[in-house]
Parts: C-alpha cells; sequence; structure tokens
C-alpha cells in the first residue's frame, strides 16, 4: 500500500516539460518525486549570480517556491482547486559561487484551505545553502463550484 501523498502524479519528464517561465529560463530541473517530497536542481551561474558573483537570494526563493507551489498543485484535484503562493520566507546561511544547488521540499501541513511547505536547498557537498518555507492557499475553482447549466 502506497503512503503516497500525490493526487496527481506525473512523469519527471511531463514535469520538466511543463515547467515555464521562470523555472525554464534559470535553468531549474526536476530531479525526483519520492512519496512525501519533490527534489530539483538549479545551476549557480550567470543566470543565478548576484553581482558579487554568487548565488542570488531570489534565484533561491524561486526555486523554493518552484518546488513548493509545484507539490502543492500536485496534492490537489486542479479540477476543483487551484493552488497559489500566501507566503514565502527564506534563510540564506551559506554562499555559493559555482555548480549546483539542489532544493527537496517536504510538506509541514497539507489542509483544505491552506498548506505549508519545507524546502532545503544544499550545495553539491551537501552544505545546507538556505532554508524555506512557503504557505500555499488552496482556493476552490470558482467554474467548479458553480452548478451546471
Amino acid at each position: 500500500m502506497s503512503t503516497a501523498i500525490w493526487a496527481n502524479r506525473p512523469t519527471l519528464e511531463a514535469l520538466n516539460r511543463s515547467a515555464p517561465g521562470m523555472a525554464a529560463h534559470i535553468g531549474i530541473e526536476f530531479l525526483d518525486i519520492g512519496d512525501d517530497y519533490i527534489k530539483a536542481r538549479m545551476p549557480v551561474d550567470h543566470r543565478t549570480h548576484q553581482p558579487f558573483g554568487l548565488l542570488h537570494g531570489g534565484a533561491s526563493v524561486a526555486l523554493a517556491e518552484t518546488l513548493g507551489s509545484t507539490g502543492a498543485f500536485l496534492c490537489i484535484n486542479p479540477k476543483t482547486h487551484s493552488a497559489v503562493g500566501l507566503e514565502i520566507n527564506a534563510n540564506h546561511l551559506r554562499g555559493v559561487k559555482s555548480g549546483w544547488v539542489v532544493g527537496v521540499a517536504r510538506p509541514i501541513h497539507r489542509g483544505k484551505s491552506t498548506q505549508i511547505w519545507e524546502i532545503r536547498i544544499t550545495d553539491e557537498a551537501d552544505k545546507l545553502v538556505c532554508i524555506s518555507r512557503l504557505t500555499m492557499a488552496i482556493l476552490e475553482n470558482p467554474k467548479a463550484a458553480a452548478p451546471a447549466l
């Protein structure tokens, strides 16, 4: 018996194909979908550097929000509900100049109207670079709630 939390679980290939906008632009690549986590990596290069050549804190937050919001979406029925970001915070613990960072998102709370996700981002030596918490609002889709006429 599976203990997976996902309401809809795509293949990694489908997930990477569907990563639009910022995620694709800065090179985020999904690596794994476990029973209770989602994992992706992001390059530390000219796309994700701040002016002093270190990983930009905003890029770390973009990775965290990409992971947490994707996880939240995969836990709901997209025909009846939407998941939208409500709040995100991040503590940047270590600078990274090059290579890759890897983020792993796990839910702390999956409620009817909110979800809270913890995202841990590490460097290639598995040292903690950033820890983030994302709160998602789970909204009922207005068209799904309306009676068919």
